[in-house]
């Protein structure tokens, strides 16, 4: 059954105005300013939300469109390796919701920590990550950002400000309260943006985590990536509430459109100079995923078809910033094309070499276990030799 709010959303959608009509132009040069309007509005919950109007570059545009089909690319072929069966276990991709990381990323520093669910790879890339890193990890290879033993679900960059890929579902949303904890009690003047889905969200330990946050004040900015069907479930059927940006009651909220980078960007840097000053905020970001919620899903069995490809036609956030681009005369279609070519040919080469990567050593099974002098090796001693190996 096709979701109702995401149809009336879509058919909103399809009555806007194109997006060159939401430009005001000021200048094409590469670091001058061009202020864009989004594509909706924002909707606050006990806050006066920001402006429509973002400011943005040449050189910030061309990044997005870069950053933002270097992950699709990336997520495209993560597809076909999990075909071939070169990629095991559990693999949830993100194409369609590259607009949150790329927007994100546009409004904070590497100093502001991210704390994600399983959906997890183009977060990662965001944050500093390579392409080696993510296929080796997603192989199961040595040079996988988490040495190979963490898998689609657990890419980590803690150097990146980086702090996962959680596989169990909500419970990322304590950790990254703690996280702005120690980042106020540091005082810092850094933020946690905690996200996690729409399937997530009616998690006893969300509520618990920012019931603590909201009492200390933390810089806590959790963000509920709405894709709109968690697992196979529509928003509709398993949340009585789904206007997740107001499900923090007395915390405030922000409704944003998740497929529109600079919204993102706007939402984000507005969330973070409120929660340095205020404490926690909730942003919602309406986004959409065009994959199944992992490989072992087909997507298609509890949507049509015509809803995603709709999707597409209307709400891309590539296509989004390439008519941008294109209204601007910044780029033309052959050199956007190349940039794209660029990115598969980058992606070919990475996965080439993650192959050549060899398995972690078997010995690799007891690292990172403990905190390096801790814990004694216990596998082939018996119990005398290990109490007398013990403090």
């Amino acid at each position: 059954m096709a979701l109702s709010t995401h149809r009336t959303t879509t058919a909103l959608l399809r009555h806007l105005t194109p997006a060159i009509s939401y430009l005001r132009h000021i200048s094409t040069d590469s670091t001058s300013t061009i202020t864009v309007e989004t594509s909706v509005p924002f909707t606050g919950h006990k806050i006066d939300p920001p402006s429509r109007s973002v400011d943005t570059t040449a050189q910030e545009l061309m990044s997005f469109f870069r950053d933002m089909a270097l992950m699709r690319r990336m997520e495209i072929a993560a597809d076909s390796l999990y075909k071939a069966k070169l990629i095991r276990g559990f693999c949830h991709l993100y194409d369609g919701q590259e607009a949150v990381a790329v927007g994100m990323e546009a409004a904070i520093t590497r100093k502001d920590c991210i704390i994600t669910a399983y959906r997890d790879h183009c977060i990662f890339l965001g944050r500093g990550g390579t392409l080696l890193e993510s296929f080796s990890e997603l192989m199961g290879r040595k040079d996988g950002c988490s040495k190979g033993k963490g898998g689609s679900m657990h890419f980590y960059k803690k150097e990146g400000g980086f702090y996962g890929g959680h596989g169990i579902v909500g419970a990322q949303i304590p950790l990254g309260c703690g996280l702005a904890f120690a980042q106020k009690y540091k005082n810092d003047e850094n933020v946690t943006f905690t996200l996690y889905g729409d399937g997530a969200a009616n998690q006893g330990q969300l509520f618990e985590a920012l019931n603590m946050a909201a009492l200390w004040d933390l810089p806590a900015i959790l963000v509920c990536e709405n894709n709109h069907y968690g697992m196979g479930t529509a928003e509709w059927r398993a949340a009585k509430s789904p206007a997740y940006y107001k499900r923090g009651d007395y915390v405030p909220g922000l409704k944003v459109d998740g497929m529109d980078a600079l919204a993102v960007k706007q939402a984000c840097r507005f969330a973070k100079e409120h929660a340095l000053t205020n404490g926690p905020i909730i942003l919602e970001m309406d986004t959409y995923r065009y994959h199944g919620h992992s490989m072992s899903d087909p997507g298609s069995t509890y949507r049509t078809r015509d809803e995603i490809s709709g999707v597409r036609q209307e709400r891309d956030p590539i296509e989004r910033v390439r008519k941008l681009l294109l209204a601007y005369d910044i780029a033309n279609e052959k050199e956007l094309k190349d940039i794209e070519k660029e990115a598969r040919k980058q992606v070919d080469e990475a996965i080439a070499k993650a192959k050549e990567s060899p398995l972690p050593e078997p010995s690799e099974l007891f690292t990172n276990v403990y905190v390096k002098g801790y814990g004694v090796e216990s596998f082939g001693a018996d119990r005398k030799e290990i109490r007398a190996a013990l403090p």
